[in-house]
């Protein structure tokens, strides 16, 4: 059975490729997402080569293999279940819930993840909009765009947040900018770094920066 530290690698793995969307994952990125030296990364990932989850290209970087990808799903499931359950059902905040999901992951079995989906009633996503890996996983992912990849005038939805940090969560949910709400693009621009949208119901405007539209994904409407 994989350590804790193993399935937590292979998590953050799995995470930086779809982020990047690319399959190799740079050893210096594994390495700060992972907040380690980047040569305890490195030891790390030989040994996750050496047990066929991943595989690892010096001077490249790391991807998974089947059987890591296989794994990585099955953390992502427990992860995002338990963060759904802490939100929904004891009434943790959005921002509060990874810390104690990260903790919990690796203390449950796949019975207790199981019974936690039926009780939830098999939810799609997770609090941040993360699509949640069924028990034999596959893994359903909407159509979605970067918020700063979008055009001026359209109207958006907010689909998923790709950044767990609590302080951006809290900033983010009091500009009502989480899964499901609905806004008009009113100006994007690199050139100023800055993003301003409008919410279709309030009519509150609020400007972001550049880099925090691009964790933002949504679907244009």
């Amino acid at each position: 059975m994989p350590s804790s530290t193993v399935e937590q690698y292979i998590k953050i793995i799995y995470t930086q490729q779809e982020h990047l969307g690319q399959g190799v994952v740079p050893m210096k990125r594994l390495s700060e997402a992972m907040g380690v030296t980047p040569g305890t990364a490195t030891t790390m990932v030989k040994h996750l080569d050496d047990v066929e989850l991943v595989s690892y290209h010096p001077r490249q970087g790391v991807l998974l293999t089947t059987k890591g990808e296989n794994l990585a799903l099955r953390m992502l499931r427990r992860h995002r279940l338990i963060e759904t359950f802490l939100e929904q059902v004891l009434g943790y905040d959005w921002s509060e819930v990874h810390a104690d999901a990260e903790r919990l992951e690796h203390a449950v079995s796949d019975r207790f993840i199981d019974k936690l989906e039926q009780y939830l009633g098999y939810p799609d996503v997770d609090p941040h909009g993360d699509p949640i890996p069924s028990s034999s996983g596959s893994i359903e992912t909407a159509i979605s765009v970067p918020l700063n990849a979008c055009s001026s005038g359209r109207k958006v939805r907010i689909v998923r947040l790709l950044d767990d940090d609590p302080e951006f969560l809290v900033c983010m949910k009091g500009y009502l900018i989480f899964p499901g709400q609905e806004f008009i693009l009113k100006d994007s621009s690199a050139i100023t770094g800055t993003v301003t949208l409008e919410h279709s119901n309030t009519h509150r405007a609020v400007t972001i920066g550049y880099d925090a539209a691009g964790r933002i994904l949504v679907s244009e409407r």
